[in-house]
């Protein structure tokens, strides 16, 4: 009797265990399920009204225009795209800004991230890795503000003293600003990525008589190169995504110009100044913002897209 009560506890305790075990994994399958179907609610839900605004303006108009000034029609007799959509200006003034804020954050992050994992004693990086961690939640608009108010006064005083005109916003002040907000992503990570090399590849290297700068040049930085290219992408995709800073620091002057000195905008900025006050929604002006954040998106994807054939690359090569 005894034994078939021990047996039938069994069952019981391994049929319940099946289902909870069955209710996990569709818990987990779900909540894996809501971020793919938010990608794609919200590509889906960009590109519909960003097809409807190419029915009023060419794509080509748009991705080959060299002049940003959208407008929307007053009368009903004017034909809706009255003003110039093309997207050249934005772009440029958005690779310009995030180009100089990626050359800023990414040899001072990776420096960082080497002496943290590398040389700092325990306590010196138990005290300095939270310190620059901090910069990472100091909100944006905070930095606008220095940006705006501190850092662009001195960028334009430098330059007046060497005989540089720089305006009183420009991509200089904005993109700075912007490589110091990233820095810590880049440092962080980068940090985490070295320091998860395998020891084996330092004793190997140290073994063969390597001296600690050609060990970290030449085995672990190669190593952790896919971890690098991650860490400098999220970097790339935080810049890009990036408004305040910009609004505050480089202007909304949609102006095609690769001087760092002149004041430039965003794809970002420009979607915000189009959306925001009163207009009709279906309106020509309006509907240019999803085509900017349409185009957005695929710049995003083709930064993902380098970055895995880049991590596809280096993993075959090291093990």
């Amino acid at each position: 009797m005894n034994m078939q009560a021990t047996m039938s506890l069994r069952r019981g305790g391994v049929s319940l265990r099946r289902v909870i075990e069955g209710t996990l994994k569709a818990f987990f399958f779900l909540s894996a399920s809501v971020c793919v179907l938010a990608t794609f609610g919200i590509f889906f839900s960009i590109i519909f009204e960003a097809l409807r605004f190419f029915q009023q303006v060419s794509p080509v108009a748009f991705f080959f225009g060299l002049e940003w000034s959208p407008q929307t029609a007053i009368r009903t007799d004017q034909v809706g795209q009255s003003g110039s959509f093309g997207l050249v200006p934005v772009l440029a003034g958005t690779l310009l800004i995030t180009s100089i804020a990626i050359a800023i954050a990414a040899p001072i992050g990776l420096l960082i991230a080497i002496y943290m994992s590398e040389y700092a004693a325990p306590k010196t990086r138990n005290l300095t890795k939270p310190l620059i961690e901090m910069l990472a939640g100091i909100p944006t608009v905070v930095y606008g503000f220095f940006a705006a108010l501190t850092l662009a006064p001195i960028v334009r005083d430098v330059g007046r003293y060497f005989e540089f005109e720089i305006a009183s916003e420009s991509a200089l002040a904005a993109g700075l600003v912007m490589g110091v907000m990233i820095i810590p992503f880049v440092s962080s990570l980068c940090d985490d990525v070295i320091r998860a090399v395998p020891l084996s590849l330092r004793e190997g290297s140290y073994g063969l008589g390597a001296t600690q700068s050609e060990t970290i040049t030449l085995t672990l930085l190669p190593a952790a190169l896919p971890g690098i290219a991650s860490a400098l992408l999220l970097a790339l995709s935080r810049a890009i995504g990036e408004t305040m800073i910009v609004v505050m620091a480089a202007g909304l002057a949609a102006n095609l110009t690769l001087n760092p000195f002149d004041a430039v905008t965003t794809v970002t900025v420009q979607i915000v100044s189009l959306l925001v006050g009163d207009h009709e929604f279906d309106s020509t002006k309006t509907l240019s913002a999803f085509a900017l954040a349409l185009t957005l998106f695929m710049i995003t994807l083709l930064l993902n897209v380098v970055a895995l054939r880049i991590v596809h690359k280096y993993r075959q090569r090291y093990e």
